[in-house]
């Protein structure tokens, strides 16, 4: 196992001499996940945001009735974590479960915080993520608000053409906030319109 995915994706924001990846690499953990195992489970406390070294993986909530939303995907390169509950330190409102074999890097809370210490510059770095991370779930919101289903799932393939062809379709669907029946009939739509 060696770190070089993390620290390519740190570098892009931020650069660390030697001795501060060093430092970095003392506060960072790693997991493995079999497929379908939960790397965070609702009611569990959020202590840690993960990096995704390998794999896939699925952030999604469920309603009342047990029916599952997703709310974002993670592939390689990519953070996640329930952010709301990791900042305030509080029960996970959602689940994160591998969609298939994964290994993630972890950063706790108490370890980031003696990071933001000890290297001023990875404040820097955290606060690109949350600006990223908020205007990417503000243009879903409007998004989801504006556009019709089509239109949205259009959009999905756009941004995220691989996660569409690794992803289950109700998974699709769920984070679309439409049936999976619907977004196949969408899918045959679009099939006989590219034919015709």
């Amino acid at each position: 196992m060696t770190c070089d995915s993390i620290l390519t994706n740190i570098a892009r924001n931020i650069s660390l001499e030697p001795e501060e990846v060093r430092l970095f690499e003392s506060h960072l953990g790693f997991r493995e996940l079999r497929k379908k195992e939960t790397l965070l489970q609702e009611g569990q406390l959020c202590k840690a945001i993960s990096f995704v070294d390998q794999g896939a993986l699925r952030a999604y909530c469920l309603d009342k009735h047990g029916r599952e939303s997703t709310i974002m995907f993670a592939f390689p390169d990519w953070w996640v974590t329930d952010m709301y509950c990791f900042i305030n330190r509080k029960p996970a409102m959602m689940f994160i479960e591998a969609l298939e074999y994964s290994c993630v890097f972890q950063l706790t809370r108490d370890g980031l915080d003696e990071l933001f210490t000890a290297l001023p510059k990875f404040e820097k770095l955290f606060r690109i993520l949350m600006q990223n991370a908020y205007t990417r779930e503000q243009l879903r919101t409007i998004e989801n608000l504006t556009l019709t289903a089509e239109e949205r799932y259009d959009r999905f393939l756009e941004k995220y053409p691989k996660v569409a062809q690794q992803v289950p379709q109700k998974q699709i669907a769920s984070y679309l906030g439409i049936t999976p029946e619907f977004l196949s009939t969408i899918r045959k739509n679009k099939s006989r319109a590219s034919r015709s």
